[in-house]
């Protein structure tokens, strides 16, 4: 946390909130990720794989809502994945664990983000399904993990694990029914602030 500091003096711009957000709902390995080289401005829609990137073009939209339903603008979320191999590409830029298929959107006033990128591939010779780490931010509160977006076309998305999911899921469902259309997959991944995470006490 000492070093992120320095880093904030160092580097404002690449600092869009504090390093010093705390981490909520338990244990969350790499989170401090979740603010290096973060864009100093934001907006609703961002890119995570380069346009370029070998793999199936992929959007992710979704609308970040508080317990009640209402929309929040303003709300940062923070996805990162594999490459169409299975594989995190070096992030030469900023040498995170994280990768360099990552990105940052700001929710905008109805609460909705876009993402686009491309659908990841499983880890090589594993048996974990496809996925996308997902993060919140919410500025002056707080920052968390949020239950990864999963496949359910995946073969590799087992039904244990799907009941698993289903009984407390972080930050709303990650189990995502995407659908293909010519040549693009589209899956949406709304988010719920807070439900689920243990510790959350930010007030809107």
């Amino acid at each position: 946390m000492k070093l992120l500091a320095r880093f904030a003096v160092l580097l404002p711009f690449a600092f869009s909130v504090h390093a010093e957000e705390p981490v909520l709902g338990g244990p969350c390995e790499g989170c401090e990720n979740v603010f290096i080289g973060m864009p100093s401005e934001l907006s609703s829609e961002a890119r995570i794989a380069p346009a370029d990137a070998a793999g199936d073009p992929m959007q992710i939209s979704g609308v970040v809502r508080d317990q009640v339903g209402n929309p929040v603008p303003g709300v940062i979320v923070y996805a990162y994945s594999t490459n169409s191999a299975g594989i995190y590409p070096e992030d030469t830029a900023n040498h995170t664990r994280h990768g360099a298929y990552r990105g940052w959107v700001k929710t905008g006033d109805d609460g909705s983000f876009l993402m686009h990128t491309i659908r990841p591939g499983h880890y090589p010779k594993t048996d974990i399904p496809e996925h996308v780490h997902m993060h919140v931010i919410e500025p002056g509160c707080g920052t968390y993990y949020v239950d990864d977006m999963v496949f359910l076309d995946d073969p590799l998305l087992t039904e244990k694990e799907k009941l698993a999911r289903e009984k407390r899921p972080r930050g709303g469902q990650g189990m995502i029914r995407a659908m293909l259309l010519m040549g693009t997959w589209y899956a949406i991944r709304d988010i719920t602030l807070g439900e689920n995470i243990p510790g959350y006490h930010c007030k809107k």
